[in-house]
């Protein structure tokens, strides 16, 4: 029998004994957000730290000003081998409204979904305990059987995930040469389907922008001073409206510095995926595509950057009927990046654009709501080439590279604080109902997760 195969074997007979362990971590309510569960999310970093200890890590709770942090470091068995660190969050969301829970949240159970799959219920399950345990079970096999990680480990989970992480950029930056490694692991993720396993290879950026225009020194009546007045809704809307030209592209100069087409074969892949426009806009009731003209919805929403209108806010907008001309309008812009595209730089542009489209007797101010660049692994990096070659191996279908919409924060801080990519392979499922009253987390995502990160470290 192969090194591989004892592992494998390993796991599938400790089943039983990971999915307690995971209970033990799922009846914790380590709610983030009510100052009411603090000493419930101390208990679960508590718990992690002593459970680390148990499987050969020097592990150790370390205070924040608001949740603490949980560190650990484990020796690999050779040093050629990469040194990885794995992120994960041990808080979850909230429960409300407790009233459409099937069973309580924080009693865990293995129950039957549809007649034909058996899900592991409760507040967790999914995001992100029952994902970061399949990563620590797949640690234990190696500990078993073995004796020694294949690899490097250092561990860093956080207990202000859904609420913000407040605390985690000063961590960082207080611990850098500590938690720096060769790459980071995130678990935070899912899969294309029950069958296909993901690697989110980039992460778009974002800016955000706020914009309020200024015209008259207070509300005009609209008989009096209609069509000789300035009315700020109207440049507001004007300045959303030309961001985009005829063909769905930015106008913005500049905009498209460092956005690179995606390759031919990746964008291939995905048009095997069998998710068009019909299907994906279908869901929320709509059926026509908008953005960049020629481009698949995938394309879209994965790999090119986006200019989007939040809000816009002006004028009397309460019950009944006002006739104003408003002094004062504004509207919330946000810009997804990727590529190697210049926050700083879109935002400079955003703001030219906006002065160059004022009235002469009109003035502008700007707030800035946050920045950060896109992440994106190389399609041809070894080290994803690696994992996914081990998840073809331990799922149905092959694994395929995906895009993601939005953004990670943390993925963004390893690159900018420590230089370290990421690798994202995550087992939820789209229906896990994540933040949503009844999460579940498919108990094959549990088994083959942990079998998955037995194949990705073998591989790296």
């Amino acid at each position: 029998m192969t090194d591989l195969s004892a592992l494998l074997d390993h796991a599938d007979s400790e089943l039983e004994a990971s999915l307690a362990r995971l209970f033990e971590l799922l009846r914790i309510p380590s709610i983030s957000t009510d100052p009411a569960y603090k000493p419930e999310c101390r208990r679960a970093a508590d718990w992690l730290a002593a459970h680390l200890v148990s499987l050969g890590f020097t592990a150790s709770v370390r205070d924040t000003p608001g949740h603490p942090m949980v560190v650990g470091h484990h020796a690999g068995e050779r040093e050629d081998a990469p040194h990885v660190l794995f992120y994960g969050h041990y808080d979850v969301q909230p429960v409300d409204p407790i009233e459409l829970w099937t069973r309580d949240p924080f009693d865990p159970s293995i129950a039957d979904l549809d007649g034909a799959r058996k899900v592991i219920t409760g507040r967790g399950s999914s995001d992100d305990k029952g994902q970061l345990m399949t990563f620590l079970e797949a640690c234990a096999a190696y500990k078993a059987v073995k004796g020694a990680l294949p690899c490097r480990v250092t561990i860093l989970f956080e207990g202000e995930e859904e609420s913000g992480s407040p605390s985690l950029k000063p961590f960082l930056i207080a611990n850098a040469e500590e938690l720096k490694a060769d790459y980071a692991l995130v678990c935070d993720t899912g899969m294309w389907d029950s069958d296909t396993p993901a690697i989110a290879a980039s992460l778009r950026g974002l800016v955000g922008e706020e914009f309020v225009v200024t015209a008259a020194d207070r509300d005009l009546h609209s008989g009096m001073f209609g069509g000789a007045a300035a009315n700020p809704i109207h440049i507001v809307a004007d300045i959303c409206a030309g961001l985009h030209d005829e063909t769905g592209r930015v106008t913005l100069d500049g905009f498209y510095e460092g956005v690179e087409e995606t390759p031919a074969n990746i964008k291939a892949s995905w048009d095997k995926l069998g998710r068009d426009a019909a299907s994906f806009l279908g869901e929320v009731g709509l059926s026509l595509p908008s953005g960049e003209k020629g481009r698949s919805v995938l394309e879209l929403t994965w790999a090119r950057p986006t200019a989007e209108v939040n809000g816009i806010i002006g004028g009397y907008t309460g019950q009944g009927f006002k006739t104003v001309i408003p002094g004062q309008a504004s509207a919330k812009v946000s810009f997804r990046l990727v590529g190697k595209q210049n926050p700083a730089a879109i935002r400079e542009s955003f703001r030219a654009y906006v002065r160059s489209r004022l009235p002469a007797d009109c003035s502008v101010e700007f707030h800035e709501h946050g920045g950060s660049p896109a992440i994106h692994l190389g399609y041809d990096s070894p080290v994803l080439q690696k994992a996914q070659s081990a998840l073809s191996d331990e799922w149905p279908k092959p694994a395929i590279m995906v895009g993601m919409g939005g953004s990670i924060p943390i993925v963004g801080d390893f690159q900018t604080m420590l230089g370290m990519e990421s690798l994202l392979v995550g087992f939820g499922l789209s229906d896990d109902r994540i933040h949503s009253p009844n999460e579940k987390y498919e108990l094959k995502s549990f088994h083959k997760g942990i079998r998955s990160w037995i194949r990705i470290l073998a591989a790296l």
